[in-house]
């Protein structure tokens, strides 16, 4: 299949993610719908770790079946378990270590009392400005686009490698499955932003530029990852971006479970869980009918 061929079904693949995205600017929901969303974001994220984390790690098991079996050597196994572990702490220790930076950047700075005619009598904060200045529910739902991104890379790969190969039937059925896989993503990534209120109790409602940036960053991966597949196969390249990914993943999941945790509604929280994790099995079987 042509470049170009195969850059539209990366593109296909990717822009799915902007379905979900207008939940987040549902002006005020219920306590009760904003526990339920964001305990099917969680489902979503829980299931996208087992994803990433089974593909990165079956390189490694086949390295060590081949061990078993006397055709390989350790080395190979080492190799790629030292890129799955490298990820996966890349992964979760910088994000640990860039909201720690955020966090002491967004705190306001006192500053000298001014003097003379007209002078205040209180410390003046100043404003943060940029991302510092942004919520945590606008710093959460990036961190969540940052690790779908670097999933949706792999994605694209696998796209990528297929249509250069000649497979165009099991590309077209990658295609499908991950541009359902997107959707549910783009969900997953304004799921924070329902529960966003100002320090007067007031919704914060996301910009339509805010929302478009983050499906960039989620689904834009995943027409690159095609670009860069279908110019050569790189198994080491996929295990770094898988391991990547589940490690923000896994970083961005225990913020969300601490929010599912404090809103009293147990029950409503397990069936979002169990609603989540089904549609992201359900639109991995799709991709696997395929025999991908």
């Amino acid at each position: 299949m042509s470049l170009s061929k195969t850059l539209l079904l990366g593109f296909i693949a990717g822009v799915t993610i902007i379905l979900g995205l207008p939940i987040g600017r549902l002006s005020r929901p219920a306590p009760r719908l904003r526990t339920l969303l964001n305990a099917m974001a969680v489902g979503v994220l829980l299931f996208l770790v087992w994803d990433v984390l089974s593909a990165a790690w079956e390189p490694i098991d086949t390295a060590l079946g081949s061990v078993h079996d006397g055709h390989g050597g350790v080395g190979t196994a080492v190799g790629y378990g030292l890129l799955f572990a490298g990820g996966l702490s890349v992964g979760l220790l910088s994000l640990v270590a860039y909201e720690s930076w955020m966090a002491r950047t967004a705190k306001p700075r006192a500053s000298a009392p001014s003097v003379g005619p007209g002078a205040m009598s209180v410390d003046q904060a100043t404003t943060a400005h940029g991302m510092a200045g942004w919520s945590p529910a606008k710093r959460l739902s990036l961190l969540i686009a940052v690790g779908i991104g670097l999933h949706n890379f792999a994605e694209g790969l696998a796209i990528g490698q297929s249509a250069a190969s000649g497979a165009i039937a099991l590309a077209t059925l990658l295609v499908i499955g991950f541009a359902l896989h997107n959707a549910t993503e783009g969900f997953g990534i304004v799921a924070p932003l329902t529960g966003d209120l100002d320090e007067n109790g007031v919704p914060r409602r996301p910009s339509w530029s805010f929302l478009l940036s983050m499906a960039l960053i989620g689904g834009g991966p995943t027409f690159v990852g095609t670009a860069v597949g279908h110019s050569f196969t790189s198994e080491p390249v996929s295990v770094i971006f898988l391991t990547l990914a589940a490690g923000s993943i896994i970083y961005v999941l225990v913020q969300l479970l601490g929010v599912a945790a404090r809103s009293g509604y147990k029950t409503l929280v397990a069936y979002g869980l169990l609603i989540g994790l089904l549609a992201g099995f359900l639109t991995d079987a799709i991709v696997s009918a395929g025999g991908a």
